[in-house]
């Protein structure tokens, strides 16, 4: 008996220890395959995917510990499914910055640390279908593909939208345009007497701003007058605003009057609008009335529909006398007022302000203020006077549309470019994309594309030689280069400025073409890293959307390396070596993204 019990026991003991054994072993696989994921999968910021990242141009990748090229990377979780890196609540929770709401600073950008970056691919929604087609996409979005219909509820007494079966539909109304956008518009150009009731005034109002834009029907209607709009809300309380718009096609943008100035240089657009945008114009002396005035051209106008222009309750009259006698301190003048509308015109010299009583607020700007500078840079209650040479031309001195777009503007000057440089760049540029259309034209078709970015946009002339294509596209210039952006602008195209070491401002799956010129290049020298950048391009991708990228060969090669781990799959490779005053050994390499529904069909067929 005592034997028995004695060996039962060692027994037991023996069998425990293997199990003790065997969990430990499993715990430290576990522990050391997670630890790995987690620093070379689940954050941007790490050490190794930082040395892989700065240090492939030199071609220095290796198969060590820091060098190895992931297979795949993992699926972030479905919640993460409409992920803006720089514009996440849930981080600045987290984070616990300390910020005044009542500035909306909670609406500007504020980028996580690279320990606190997702390293993963974001997911579709489940069910997700390829967008529907411009010009259909106008008036008609999948559902599926964003899954919110609470503005539907909200606003529907207002036309934004319509849910209809399995899409929503976009009927054309707005907070103060109920009967559709398009009579709107008619209405505002009867107001400023142009010919044919065209907001265009024969090509001569091409560039707008509007502000609080709600789903961009505003935008998506001056599209029929040749007019461009840039579509700007914040992803405020009416979340999704700015991805309704750019499913359906049309140019919009993620962004907030706070406390920092618009990404957009000075003189950059003939109109802004504001319907019912519900921003307080009088607050911190004008700050943002002030930010208005950099924006709009030499006589550009100011649409404002709101309660204040026309309601008779108290409160109402008092805004509307406080803001008449501001926009009268900054020379504004009404150009036109009915019903329910105003509409103010900025000066078209300096006149105005030179006869301005001394101490008069707001001041006019110190001379060492750069209007242009606008990354990260605090707005400024101040009126930004014009150059002596924009006021004695008295005005801006653009082409009207079309005409505009390959016309050399005289802001060249500011930095020493000619004309003639101007009109080679157009038509070097001229030259590539009749070239990658070549190179995409087995894979697409006339209505393939709509939402196009050029990452490093220069002067714009990529975008000038998509002008007979139904296209738009998004110019970004990089925050520490040449400000060509106001080249874009008076060229009658938009764009905004960007630092490409940070994740951009929009929603995941927003552009169907992205053309990344020498931008790997520039952002290995910046040290930052090329992994991150190549993770952010598959976010804003849209499943099935094309990438171009023109760099040196070690670049290229770089990115082969990442094609099966971000589900993408090359296209074409082209020398370009041939082009004229071709600098080193750029090669142009065509890349198109794979579909995959949801993150869980998408690990079933791991």
């Amino acid at each position: 008996m005592m034997r028995g019990r004695s060996d039962g026991a060692q027994n037991r003991r023996l069998l425990t220890s293997v199990c003790v054994g065997a969990v430990f072993v499993v715990f430290l696989y576990v522990y050391f395959d997670s630890k790995n994921a987690g620093e070379s999968a689940l954050e941007y910021g790490s050490r190794s995917l930082r040395k892989l990242g700065s240090s492939y141009l030199s071609g220095d990748l290796d198969d060590g510990e820091d060098g190895i090229v992931p297979k795949s990377f993992p699926v972030c979780d479905d919640r993460h499914s409409e992920l803006i890196p720089c514009l996440d609540r849930h981080l600045i929770y987290q984070m616990r910055l300390k910020l005044d709401l009542s500035l909306m600073e909670h609406y500007e950008r504020h980028c996580p640390l690279p320990e606190r970056r997702y390293n993963c691919l974001i997911p579709p929604p489940p069910g997700y279908k390829i967008p529907i087609k411009w010009p259909k996409s106008r008036d008609e979005v999948w559902k599926v593909n964003i899954p919110h219909t609470h503005l539907a509820h909200e606003k529907s007494d207002q036309n934004w939208m319509v849910v209809k079966g399995d899409k929503i539909n976009f009927p054309g109304g707005g907070t103060h345009f109920h009967y559709g956008a398009g009579k709107y518009i008619a209405s505002m150009a009867n107001m400023l007497n142009f010919s044919k009731n065209n907001l265009n005034n024969e090509g001569r109002l091409r560039t707008v701003l509007d502000v609080g834009c709600g789903v961009a029907s505003f935008g998506a209607y001056l599209l029929k007058s040749n007019i461009i709009a840039m579509s700007l809300a914040p992803n405020d309380v009416h979340q999704n605003q700015i991805q309704f718009a750019l499913e359906r096609g049309i140019p919009a943008f993620l962004g907030v009057l706070g406390t920092k100035r618009l990404p957009y240089p000075s003189r950059s657009f003939e109109l802004a609008h504001c319907s019912r945008c519900r921003i307080d114009w009088l607050q911190r002396d004008g700050l943002l009335l002030l930010e208005l005035d950099r924006l709009l051209r030499p006589g550009g106008y100011f649409a404002y529909s709101s309660p204040e222009a026309y309601a008779q309750d108290e409160e109402d009259l008092r805004i509307w006398r406080e803001m008449s006698a501001l926009v009268e301190r900054m020379c504004w003048r009404i150009a036109a007022k009915r019903n329910q509308t105003v509409i103010w015109q900025k000066p078209l010299t300096n006149d105005c302000y030179l006869e301005r009583e001394p101490g008069t607020h707001p001041p006019m700007c110190r001379s060492d203020d750069d209007p242009d500078a606008v990354w990260g840079v605090p707005m400024e209650a101040c009126i930004t006077p014009y150059s002596d040479h924009d006021h004695k031309t008295r005005g801006s001195g653009l082409a009207p549309w079309p005409a505009r777009l390959t016309s050399p503007p005289q802001r060249l000057a500011d930095f020493g470019y000619s004309s003639e440089m101007f009109e080679k760049d157009t038509e070097i540029w001229r030259r590539r994309v009749e070239s990658y259309w070549n190179l995409l034209s087995p894979k697409i078709s006339l209505d393939t594309l709509r939402n196009i970015m050029d990452m490093k946009a220069n002067l714009g002339s990529f975008a000038a030689a998509l002008k007979d294509k139904d296209v738009w596209v998004m110019n970004v210039i990089p925050e520490d280069g040449p400000k060509t952006l106001k080249i874009v602008y008076d060229r009658g195209l938009i764009g905004t400025t960007h630092n490409w070491c940070e994740a951009f401002s929009t929603y995941p799956r927003t552009y169907d073409l992205l053309h990344a010129w020498t931008l790997f290049s520039d952002i290995e020298k910046k040290g930052c890293s090329g992994e991150d950048l190549l993770l952010e391009m598959d976010r804003i991708l849209r499943p099935t959307g094309f990438i171009i990228i023109q760099d040196k060969q070690s670049v290229i090669e770089f990115v082969k390396k990442y094609l099966s781990a971000l589900h993408w799959e090359a296209v074409a490779t082209a020398d370009s070596s041939s082009e004229p005053d071709q600098e080193g050994d750029e090669v142009v390499f065509v890349i198109q993204k794979k579909l995959w529904l949801t993150s869980e069909s998408f690990r079933d067929t791991e």
